[in-house]
């Protein structure tokens, strides 16, 4: 039984996160809103403030997973001061006092796919395909994983998880899949979804999972994109001439025509974890 401290326990995951982990594990957790979760210790209070950290102290932490952020349609400002310099300043006080085991919410808009003039280098979109953004969310999240990437260089029995999570859906929901047509903002996002019940058992995973000193950036969807054609004509519908430049070959094969337009292989390699519903499902 590990000592997990999560952050953003008022959020969509994070409440559901709490009361999973809290079945077989200690558990604190500390949130802005009042979250009370049977079996959760849990404080208000923010995460970028040592003040309120302090109040954790006697719990101490194995593993910390970090789900607090400001999220996609912030100002650049609040993404950097919060998602980077809040989130350094959260992993560096954890350190100090011994933890070595961090679980970092990180997202798929790192790579910039918020911008309509975003295009991918290629398909699947790798784990650690670099940041394009344009208009600071995503380069909040990148810069949220250099600040892991360095502080792994400086300890060397660190381990961090940054997955790169896609769009998360409740469990009851039933997606649309989306026709081929003008690309839009959040494009990308708007095809890589996955199933809160999924979201779960991935941060569960990788909190469970044996460590490994350094940093592993993983994307994190449903193994099909939520598309009603291919995911070739999609992006070609999307993209116009630009998709020329683009390596289709993974979606030939029969059966792979609807692959997330983001690669999962790694994850399951690494932590175990295997999304188990289908967003195409009837």
């Amino acid at each position: 039984m590990s000592r997990i401290l999560i952050t953003g326990t008022s959020g969509f995951i994070g409440r559901q996160l709490a009361s999973t982990l809290a079945q077989t594990h200690e558990v604190a957790a500390i949130s802005r809103k009042p979250t009370p979760v049977a079996g959760v210790w849990s404080i208000q209070g923010d995460f970028a403030h040592a003040d309120d950290l302090r109040r954790l102290n006697r719990f101490g932490a194995d593993v910390v997973i970090h789900l607090a952020a400001v999220t996609g349609g912030c100002s650049e400002q609040d993404g950097i001061r919060v998602n980077v310099g809040g989130t350094h300043g959260l992993l560096r006080y954890w350190l100090d006092r011994g933890c070595r085991k961090f679980v970092l919410a990180s997202s798929i808009a790192a790579v910039g796919m918020q911008s309509e003039k975003f295009r991918p280098l290629q398909v699947p979109i790798p784990d650690e395909h670099p940041c394009l953004d344009r208009d600071g969310y995503g380069l909040s999240k990148y810069l949220m994983e250099e600040v892991g990437r360095y502080l792994t260089r400086q300890v060397d029995d660190l381990d961090i998880i940054a997955i790169r999570l896609a769009s998360i859906i409740p469990d009851n929901a039933k997606p649309v899949p989306r026709k081929p047509g003008p690309v839009g903002q959040w494009a990308m996002g708007s095809v890589t979804l996955m199933y809160l019940s999924d979201a779960v058992a991935c941060f569960q995973a990788a909190a469970e999972a044996p460590r490994k000193s350094g940093i592993r950036i993983m994307n994190a969807a449903a193994s099909q994109a939520c598309v009603d054609s291919t995911v070739p004509d999609t992006l070609r519908a999307w993209y116009g001439a630009d998709a020329d430049a683009i390596d289709f070959s993974h979606y030939e094969p029969p059966g792979h025509e609807r692959d997330s337009v983001y690669d999962i292989r790694r994850i399951a390699q690494e932590i175990g974890f295997v999304p188990q519903r289908s967003v195409l499902a009837s």
